[in-house]
Protein backbone atom coordinates (compact mmCIF):
# COMPACT_ATOMS: atom_id res chain seq x y z
CA UNK A 1 0.00 0.00 0.00
CA UNK A 2 1.18 3.52 -0.71
CA UNK A 3 2.40 6.07 1.64
CA UNK A 4 -0.31 8.86 1.92
CA UNK A 5 1.05 12.38 1.49
CA UNK A 6 0.87 14.77 4.10
CA UNK A 7 1.75 17.56 2.29
CA UNK A 8 0.63 19.29 -1.09
CA UNK A 9 2.96 18.91 -4.05
CA UNK A 10 2.06 21.85 -5.81
CA UNK A 11 2.26 25.02 -3.51
CA UNK A 12 4.32 24.55 0.30
CA UNK A 13 1.49 27.02 1.71
CA UNK A 14 -1.22 25.17 0.67
CA UNK A 15 -2.90 22.29 2.78
CA UNK A 16 -3.63 18.90 0.55
CA UNK A 17 -7.23 19.03 0.89
CA UNK A 18 -7.43 22.36 -0.18
CA UNK A 19 -4.89 21.08 -3.29
CA UNK A 20 -7.14 18.27 -4.14
CA UNK A 21 -10.18 20.58 -4.00
CA UNK A 22 -8.23 22.99 -6.36
CA UNK A 23 -6.72 20.14 -9.03
CA UNK A 24 -10.72 18.93 -9.18
CA UNK A 25 -11.94 22.60 -10.18
CA UNK A 26 -9.07 22.45 -12.59
CA UNK A 27 -10.45 18.58 -14.01
CA UNK A 28 -13.84 20.31 -14.36
CA UNK A 29 -12.76 23.71 -16.52
CA UNK A 30 -13.42 22.97 -19.71
CA UNK A 31 -10.76 23.73 -22.56
CA UNK A 32 -12.03 27.39 -23.46
CA UNK A 33 -11.83 27.81 -19.68
CA UNK A 34 -8.65 26.38 -19.40
CA UNK A 35 -7.31 28.50 -21.84
CA UNK A 36 -8.93 31.57 -20.16
CA UNK A 37 -7.18 31.20 -17.31
CA UNK A 38 -3.49 30.60 -18.42
CA UNK A 39 -4.63 34.20 -21.06
CA UNK A 40 -5.02 35.97 -17.80
CA UNK A 41 -1.95 34.13 -15.50
CA UNK A 42 0.36 35.14 -18.75
CA UNK A 43 -0.86 38.47 -18.84
CA UNK A 44 -0.34 39.11 -15.44
CA UNK A 45 3.00 37.86 -15.58
CA UNK A 46 4.03 39.91 -18.19
CA UNK A 47 2.22 43.26 -16.68
CA UNK A 48 4.34 42.25 -13.14
CA UNK A 49 7.53 41.80 -15.53
CA UNK A 50 7.26 45.14 -16.74
CA UNK A 51 6.60 47.27 -13.73
CA UNK A 52 9.82 45.52 -12.40
CA UNK A 53 11.61 46.48 -15.70
CA UNK A 54 10.06 49.84 -14.59
CA UNK A 55 11.45 50.12 -11.43
CA UNK A 56 14.61 49.44 -12.71
CA UNK A 57 14.75 51.36 -15.31
CA UNK A 58 12.94 54.62 -14.69
CA UNK A 59 13.94 56.96 -17.44
CA UNK A 60 13.27 53.71 -20.07
CA UNK A 61 11.09 54.45 -23.31
CA UNK A 62 8.24 51.93 -23.87
CA UNK A 63 9.96 50.63 -26.62
CA UNK A 64 13.16 49.78 -24.47
CA UNK A 65 10.85 48.27 -21.92
CA UNK A 66 9.48 45.90 -24.72
CA UNK A 67 13.03 45.00 -25.53
CA UNK A 68 13.95 44.17 -21.85
CA UNK A 69 10.86 42.00 -21.86
CA UNK A 70 12.19 40.10 -24.68
CA UNK A 71 15.05 39.47 -23.25
CA UNK A 72 13.63 38.31 -20.40
CA UNK A 73 10.81 36.28 -22.57
CA UNK A 74 12.76 34.71 -25.35
CA UNK A 75 16.77 35.27 -23.53
CA UNK A 76 19.30 37.01 -25.65
CA UNK A 77 20.18 35.47 -28.64
CA UNK A 78 16.20 34.94 -29.93
CA UNK A 79 15.36 38.37 -28.54
CA UNK A 80 18.05 40.00 -30.39
CA UNK A 81 17.13 38.25 -33.93
CA UNK A 82 13.64 39.55 -33.77
CA UNK A 83 14.61 42.26 -32.71
CA UNK A 84 18.11 44.19 -33.71
CA UNK A 85 18.12 46.56 -31.69
CA UNK A 86 17.89 44.60 -28.41
CA UNK A 87 21.48 43.93 -28.86
CA UNK A 88 22.74 47.63 -27.67
CA UNK A 89 20.44 46.53 -24.01
CA UNK A 90 22.72 43.61 -23.74
CA UNK A 91 26.05 45.07 -24.81
CA UNK A 92 26.19 42.46 -28.49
Amino acid sequence: MPAMRTKALLAADTSLEVERIQVELWRRMSPLQKLAAVTEISRAAEMLSLAGIRLRHPGASDRECLLRLAVLKLGPSLACQVYPDAAELIGR
